[in-house]
């Protein structure tokens, strides 16, 4: 298995990441309980690529258009390429996974490459350009990626778990942010993707749900002190007069909203839940908080309630998929899903993770 820990400490000593160095960062996370089976690993995979392809037909729609043109949406509709199929969320995770297998961990050159060999479904804007910079002006991974808020490096982000099964390290958290900045290099989403995974780690150790308070104060507690007192503005008009780090400001908003008891419909609309990571991380935090004891009710609510809603139920899939794991994810919602990541062929998510289990759990 790869371990990145000192590639991580050369890149933040030549300023190359946008990452504040902390202890933490080379701190193993804890053993998985003797208890934990990799089903849960199963239910965090699948909760990602089930919670794009159901938002994934009513992308960008406001919470209201959506509801008054579908309802209430608890299953997959007719989307341009299908029913049950995902987006760049499912293809990037996916691919992530597919080269991690490859690579026995996480080797940055091979997935930049790995971004680059097929067409992307709605492609964000940051990893387009960055396909611009590695592919047609052969710009080194390591400095491709741009300073970038959006929330394209934490709806793949989810698979680096993986390799750490049978044997976790400090490296872990190296991957975590050596796998953002290949396309989203700045402190902002660092922080927020290291804090993720740290926090996916943790829910798949757990035996039973947290109190609401925590999934807020384990993902800001940690993304405080890799993110530091950066000073970024939202794009959200009504908090347009806000600068600071995007963790504090996921903190006051969600605190606030909990404390008023909010709907997530209510509390998404207080400060956008679009594609910027000061809009999605405050919805998938305070979705999970009010429904992360229930996967079905978090991913239908996040497919609902927000504007981005395949990435941030595909964000919220991931943590309540790896919380729950596979026996909470319901028979039609893993029937209907077609499982597709590239031009041609179905079922490339389920094959994935079957040889995820056998690299990494039954054969590490």
């Amino acid at each position: 298995m790869t371990d990145n820990t000192n590639l991580l400490k050369h890149l933040l000593a030549n300023g190359t990441i946008r990452l504040k160095d902390s202890e933490l960062l080379y701190h193993p996370p804890p053993s998985l309980p003797d208890s934990f089976r990799f089903e849960k690993i199963e239910g965090m995979l699948l909760g990602l690529a089930i919670g794009d392809a159901l938002g994934a037909p009513s992308e960008g729609k406001l919470p209201a258009e959506r509801r008054e043109r579908y309802g209430n949406i608890t299953d997959y509709l007719d989307g341009r390429r299908g029913r049950g199929m995902g987006t760049d969320d499912t293809q990037l995770a996916f691919w992530t996974l597919e080269q991690l297998i490859a690579d026995r961990g996480l080797v940055p050159e091979h997935l930049a490459q790995k971004f680059c060999e097929h067409h992307i479904w709605g492609i964000g804007s940051t990893t387009r350009q960055f396909i611009g910079n590695y592919k047609d002006r052969h710009i080194p991974w390591h400095e491709a990626g741009l300073d970038s808020l959006g929330n394209g490096a934490l709806m793949r982000i989810a698979p680096v778990v993986v390799p750490y099964l049978c044997k976790p390290t400090a490296s872990l958290y190296a991957d975590a942010a050596i796998d953002t900045m290949i396309t989203h290099n700045s402190f902002g989403n660092i922080a927020s993707c290291v804090a993720f995974v740290k926090m996916l780690w943790l829910l798949l150790g757990m035996k039973s749900p947290p109190e609401p308070q925590w999934w807020v104060d384990a993902f800001c507690g940690n993304a405080q002190m890799l993110e530091g007192s950066t000073r970024y503005h939202p794009k959200y008009p009504r908090h347009a007069t806000y600068e600071g780090p995007v963790w504090q400001f996921t903190r006051t908003q969600c605190e606030e909203a909990l404390r008023k008891g909010l709907d997530t419909e209510e509390a998404c609309s207080r400060w956008g839940s679009g594609a910027n990571l000061f809009e999605t991380v405050p919805s998938v935090l305070y979705i999970l908080a009010r429904h992360g004891h229930n996967l079905e009710e978090a991913i239908t609510r996040a497919v609902n309630d927000t504007k981005d809603n395949d990435t941030v139920a595909a964000v919220v899939g991931a943590a309540v998929g790896a919380l729950h794991g596979l026996e909470a994810i319901p028979d039609r919602w893993i029937k209907g899903l077609k499982g597709v990541i590239r031009e041609g062929g179905g079922g490339a998510v389920f094959r994935a993770i079957f040889h995820a289990k056998q690299v990494f759990w039954l054969n590490p």
